[in-house]
């Protein structure tokens, strides 16, 4: 044996006995669910799965693999789509699985702070919040089984971030593990603290290249009193947008989501999912999932919509709709939105993207976005959706009815290329909520400016010279 291989068998040793019994995996089948990704796009291999309890337990691991040079690829509930928490495939490196850190440590409804581990599932966030009477507002449809701390590393936006914000917004302070095992508690919860650079936000984003996130302190918010749903049918993707102007307006800013469907999509979720139906008598080129929220109850929230509503009907933005009676006919609804996602999986290969661009151009980019893809492929079958409110439009391209799956997803580079073409001369971004990872990395020069590139790569070399958090991730070689 190597001295080189002694010293790896020495340190995996160290890192046992600094966890526990109950805080590593090390045989294959049982490592098998942490080395490859949702959709098994991306399978890794690793040294060992490491699954510490505190903090302590993530400082002392990190720095054995910083003595012995071993990597480390940080990961929450690898429910992420770009492959940013699976390990390479040369099986060099560990995987730090923080599900064991989910301790909320404190809840303050008069700060309306909420202060948790990394592992804490973000339902379980929602649900502490809730308890004391106050809102934690992300919601993904993975919150059962993501976890904050890649809620963090990721900057997740969700369905609310229109109103709310992404995490970036929702954060007030962390705890990082840095990549020579020193700890940073930057756990604040200031609204205001002006002494110099915002730390937090260099690792919140960067998706495990630069520390760990080990906790953090988030803000929350007044419960809704008063929740009003509607489902709008609409001619144009156009009216869409004017529509979403007009809702911000009108509300005063009480709009939670302006979720954008598409025929397509409504069909796939009623194709596929039990109890998804539409809840409109005739069919419409384009669908919008509204929702308007309030803190005080009896605010008159109902009547301020069913107004705006009956004038853009007027005016002929909306062609009809239908505002939820019930929180049980509300979910229904929301089951539409949610079941898009699911059916597109039941109808062959899907080559997606996850993009942004100026709010006062979703509309064209998505028709010019359209026209190219048809062009290049007759038959294929776009799917436009998601937070248009914001600006992010999940542009997913099902394969045409009788194409053959792999056929399809080998031209994904060439998609890749007609759609965030598209998206820069839009002035957008190639990833608005998911993150770079592995999928991105190669595509971020030829959509990044070579001075950001620069200044990421100065900056990772800054924190990480070894190159051991999270390689291969974000930043392409």
């Amino acid at each position: 044996m190597t001295t080189g291989e002694t010293r790896i068998d020495d340190a995996l040793t160290a890192i046992k006995a600094a966890v526990g019994p109950q805080g590593f995996i090390a045989e294959a089948a049982a490592m098998a669910p942490f080395l490859v990704e949702e959709r098994g796009l991306y399978r890794g291999a690793a040294r060992l799965v490491v699954r510490p309890a505190r903090t302590e337990e993530v400082a002392t691991v990190v720095r054995i693999c910083a003595d012995a040079h071993i990597p480390i690829v940080p990961q929450g509930g690898n429910t992420g789509l770009v492959g940013g928490a699976v390990p390479p495939e040369q099986g060099d490196a560990i995987v730090l699985c923080l599900g064991r850190m989910n301790r909320v440590r404190a809840i303050d409804a008069i700060d309306h702070t909420i202060t948790v581990e990394a592992g804490c599932i973000l339902a379980e966030v929602q649900r502490a919040a809730a308890e004391a009477d106050r809102l934690f507002p992300l919601s993904l449809g993975v919150e059962g089984s993501c976890q904050i701390g890649g809620n963090l590393a990721t900057n997740a936006g969700g369905i609310a971030v229109l109103r709310y914000g992404s995490m970036r917004e929702l954060t007030l302070g962390i705890e990082v593990v840095l990549p020579d095992g020193e700890v940073w508690d930057g756990l604040r919860a200031l609204r205001k603290d002006n002494t110099g650079y915002d730390l937090k936000q260099l690792f919140i984003g960067s998706e495990g290249t630069l520390g760990v996130i080990t906790a953090a302190t988030l803000k929350l918010f007044p419960r809704p009193r008063e929740v009003e749903t509607a489902f709008l049918g609409l001619a144009r993707i156009e009216d869409a947008m004017a529509l979403f102007a007009r809702a911000r307006a009108a509300s005063g800013d009480q709009l939670t989501a302006f979720e954008l469907i598409p025929r397509l999509g409504l069909e796939m979720a009623m194709r596929h999912v039990p109890g998804t139906a539409d809840p409109l008598a005739a069919r419409h080129r384009w669908h919008v999932l509204l929702e308007v929220s309030s803190s005080q109850a009896e605010s008159g929230l109902r009547a301020s919509l069913e107004g705006f509503l009956a004038a853009a009907m007027s005016d002929r933005l909306v062609a009809d709709g239908v505002v939820a009676t019930s929180s049980a006919q509300a979910r229904a609804l929301w089951r539409i939105r949610e079941g898009m996602v699911e059916g597109q999986k039941h109808e062959g290969g899907s080559i997606k993207h996850d993009v942004s661009v100026p709010v006062s151009r979703v509309a064209a980019f998505i028709l010019a976005a359209t026209a190219a893809v048809e062009a290049a492929l007759p038959g294929i079958r776009p799917v436009a959706f998601g937070h248009v409110g914001d600006g992010n439009v999940h542009f997913n391209l099902s394969q045409p009815l009788a194409a053959q799956t792999p056929a399809f997803l080998a031209r994904w580079a060439e998609f890749n290329h007609i759609v965030h073409d598209l998206v820069r001369r839009f002035g957008g971004s190639i990833s608005a909520e998911h993150g770079i990872g592995r999928m991105k990395r190669d595509e971020l020069p030829r959509y990044k400016a070579a001075l950001e590139l620069a200044l990421m790569r100065k900056l990772k070399r800054a924190f990480d010279p070894a190159d051991l958090m999270n390689p291969g991730k974000i930043l392409p070689d």
